[in-house]
């Protein structure tokens, strides 16, 4: 059933079709202060440098997969199908990502990117919003940085865990990365990445202390659907960015002011205002009155986002019909009730959110409330 599954639906994006509307949307409602979140992926691969599906797929699969945003970020150094693929051209990716992208009329954003690809302490480093991927293809990485500032280019660190260069798995900053943060030549960095199938507790940290934008990616070299079981309940990695409005320009700021939230699995990850304003987007608490002269109230905590959350009870109030712990489901509610003091007024239940992490091995923290109807 599941190969019948994803069969049928790569037939799809080979068919090209140019439907508009997204087959499985990524849907998160506007955030308190009416920031709309947009879904992004902004490290991806074709084999223009060591993917193995032709740009056009990327664009497919992105709308597929509801996405808003699409990076098309190439090695620039790496090239393991130059002997197929010798295109000398560092921005031919994104051309032909953008003509499909044109021509089906999917209602996505794709921008322009590459990669910097060197061993430590330099590493691997996304460059995005570029006008000439080419200006990059330098031999000192820090002259690419230029190039790429110089070109108004946002510009994060790739999989600072990545075994390969951190053989303990834990993120850290070489004094390169430090001087390159401290001219204002890197903004970001990844704490979730799809390739490495795992999050960065400690790759947020650094996020946290040095004013870095948190950044999730798939980071995808094969199919998305057998990669991450998109379609049949996963989804790749990816980046929630909170922005003004669905506009490319509102986009791009909403990156440099670090509006943003990584999420992978059912994990999301980012700082505390902003995980915070799409946990409270998504969760709600809705009463019922009391029934007789009982103090203990039928609830419903209402979840409106593709994100199952697992709450931890941190208030007074205990549960009539459940422990402390919590499993609400994406796009579903769930059945609590609650033992209250006087069964009138409001209810506020606190809970820690254990799968929305603001720092290492730190939890959010969040309040639902509600009014308790009377009779």
């Amino acid at each position: 059933m599941r190969f019948s599954f994803l069969c049928m639906g790569l037939t799809a994006m080979i068919a090209g079709t140019t439907a508009t509307a997204h087959e499985r949307a990524v849907e998160f409602p506007d955030t308190a202060d009416g920031s709309v979140v947009l879904a992004a992926d902004l490290h991806t691969h074709s084999v223009f440098s060591d993917g193995e599906v032709w740009p056009s797929i990327r664009v497919k699969e992105a709308h597929l997969d509801g996405l808003q945003v699409l990076a098309v970020t190439e090695h620039l150094e790496h090239q393991p199908h130059k002997a197929d693929m010798p295109h000398p051209d560092r921005n031919r990716s994104y051309e032909v990502a953008e003509e499909v992208r044109a021509s089906s009329e999917f209602d996505l954003m794709v921008i322009n990117g590459a990669e910097v690809t060197h061993d430590q302490p330099y590493g691997h480093i996304n460059a995005i919003f570029l006008d000439d991927a080419n200006a990059l293809l330098v031999e000192e990485p820090k002259q690419a940085m230029e190039a790429a500032k110089a070109q108004g280019a946002f510009v994060f660190l790739n999989h600072p865990n990545w075994l390969p260069h951190m053989p303990d798995g834990i993120a850290r900053l070489s004094s390169y990365h430090k001087e390159l943060i401290a001219e204002g030549l890197l903004q970001g960095v990844e704490v979730a990445n799809g390739t490495l199938d795992g999050h960065s507790e400690h790759a947020l940290q650094i996020a946290l202390d040095n004013n870095l934008t948190v950044l999730g990616t798939s980071d995808i070299h094969g199919l998305v659907d057998w990669t991450h079981d998109a379609g049949t309940g996963g989804h790749r990695p990816m980046t929630l960015v909170l922005a003004r409005d669905a506009s490319q320009a509102a986009f791009k700021q909403a990156l440099f002011d670090g509006r943003t939230v990584a999420w992978s699995y059912d994990d999301l990850l980012g700082r505390e205002e902003n995980v915070k304003a799409v946990v409270d987007a998504c969760l709600s608490l809705e009463a019922q009155p009391a029934q007789r002269n009982y103090t203990v109230i039928s609830a419903t905590i209402v979840n409106t986002c593709p994100v199952n959350f697992t709450l931890l009870n941190q208030s007074e109030e205990t549960f009539q019909n459940t422990g402390d712990v919590l499993m609400v489901k994406r796009n579903a509610e769930t059945p609590i009730t609650v033992r209250t003091k006087t069964g009138e007024g409001r209810m506020a239940l606190s809970f820690d959110v254990l799968n929305a992490q603001i720092g290492f091995r730190k939890a959010l923290s969040t309040t639902l409330e509600a009014a308790i109807p009377a009779e």
